[in-house]
C-alpha cells in the first residue's frame, strides 16, 4: 500500500517539518508494504526536491506552475490527482493551517477517513488505528479508519527525523487541473524580517502576567537571543498590550511545538497549554507551587520569574562560554 506525502515549501525551500513528514510516511509505508511518493506544489529546484530522498521518498512529484498562494480548491484537486497517479491509499500531511484547510476537502473528495493531529505510527494497518491527543492534550485517543483510503495529518515534533541515505527520482507532475481557475489572488506580501518566526523556532521563551509589566520583557528577549529562540506570551499579556498579538500562544493563538518551551510567570490555563503541549520539553517558573503549568512541565522552579531570569541567564552564559 503506497503512501503519498504532501511536502510544503516556503519560498522554494523545505523546512524541518517537511522532512519529519517524509520520515513518518516511510514508517507508515513500512507497515503497509509500500513505498513513499512525495508531492511538491510550486517552484522548487531539482536539488531541493532531491533532498526528500534522504528521508525515505523514492519518487517526488513536482507540480510546478501551480498558484503561488494557497487555493484550497486547486490544491485539493492536485493532491487528489497525485493520489490517483501513484495509487496511494494513505495520504500524510502536516497538521498546520494548510493541512487543516485541505485535509477535510480531500476526505470528502476521496471518500477517505481522516485522522487529524496524529502523534505516532499506526498501531495496526487492517484496520488502520492511530493515536492522537485529545482534550487539549490531556489524554490520548485512538482513531480507527475503516475506509479504503486514509488521510493522516501529523502534529509537529511528534516523530523523529531519520536520514535513510536513499535517493529519490524527480518527475514533473501534470495534474490536469486548470490552475487559472484559482479564486485566491495575492495582492500584497509583507514578510517579517530579521526575527525568527514563532512557529519555526526550536526554542521559545514565553512570559505571562507574572512578568508584571511589558517593561520587564528585556530578560525574556535576552534569553531568547542567547538560545537562538523566539519570544512568546500568554493571551492576557497580548490583551494588555504588553506584547504583540502575533506572539500569543494558546488555543486562540499560535499552536507551537518547539523542542524547548520556557514559561515564565504563566499559570498554565488549559487554553494556553492547548497551544504548547506538543513541546518536547517544557520548563516552567511560577511563584504558585500549585499552578497548572507544573502538571505539564518537565522541569519547574517555584519562584519569582523576575528574580529567576537574571540568574538563569548568567548560568547559561557561563555554560556557553566553557
Amino acid at each position: 500500500m503506497s503512501v503519498l506525502v504532501y511536502t510544503e515549501n516556503w519560498d522554494g525551500k523545505f523546512k524541518k517539518f517537511s522532512y519529519e513528514l517524509v520520515s513518518y510516511a516511510l514508517s507508515v509505508a513500512a507497515l503497509t508494504g509500500g513505498d513513499v511518493t512525495a508531492l511538491s506544489i510550486g517552484t522548487v529546484d531539482q536539488d531541493e526536491l532531491s533532498t526528500l530522498g534522504k528521508y525515505g521518498a523514492s519518487l517526488v512529484f513536482s507540480a510546478d506552475g501551480a498558484p503561488s498562494g494557497l487555493d484550497n480548491q486547486v490544491f485539493t484537486s492536485i493532491i487528489a490527482a497525485a493520489m490517483e497517479k501513484c495509487g496511494a491509499k494513505v495520504l500524510v500531511m502536516a497538521h498546520n493551517n494548510t493541512g487543516k484547510a485541505i485535509a477535510p476537502r480531500l476526505s470528502v473528495s476521496l471518500k477517505a477517513g481522516l485522522a487529524a493531529g496524529v502523534t505516532a505510527v499506526p498501531e495496526s494497518v487492517n484496520p488502520l488505528v492511530v493515536n492522537k491527543k485529545v482534550f487539549s492534550g490531556k489524554a490520548f485517543g485512538k482513531v480507527e479508519i475503516l475506509t479504503e483510503k486514509a488521510i493522516l495529518t501529523l502534529s509537529q515534533n511528534s516523530f523523529e527525523i531519520a536520514e535513510t541515505g536513499g535517493t529519490a527520482s524527480v518527475e514533473a507532475f501534470d495534474s490536469g487541473v486548470d490552475v487559472s481557475a484559482a479564486e485566491t489572488t495575492i495582492k500584497d506580501v509583507q514578510k517579517q524580517e530579521g526575527k525568527l518566526l514563532l512557529t519555526d523556532a526550536d526554542v521559545v521563551i514565553s512570559g505571562g502576567r507574572g512578568m508584571k509589566s511589558g517593561d520587564n520583557w528585556a530578560p525574556i528577549e535576552e534569553l531568547a537571543g542567547i538560545l537562538e529562540g523566539a519570544t512568546a506570551c500568554s493571551r492576557p499579556v497580548s490583551d494588555e498590550g504588553w506584547r504583540p498579538h502575533g506572539e500569543h500562544t494558546g488555543q486562540t493563538g499560535k499552536i507551537i511545538a518547539p523542542n524547548l518551551y520556557m514559561a515564565f510567570g504563566i499559570s498554565g490555563a488549559i487554553q494556553h497549554l492547548a497551544g504548547v503541549s506538543s513541546s518536547k520539553c517544557i520548563v516552567a517558573v511560577n511563584t504558585d507551587k500549585d499552578a497548572p503549568i507544573f502538571e505539564s512541565a518537565d522541569y519547574g522552579i517555584v519562584g519569582d520569574a523576575l528574580k529567576v531570569l537574571p540568574e538563569l541567564i548568567s548560568e547559561i552564559r557561563a555554560a556557553k562560554a566553557q
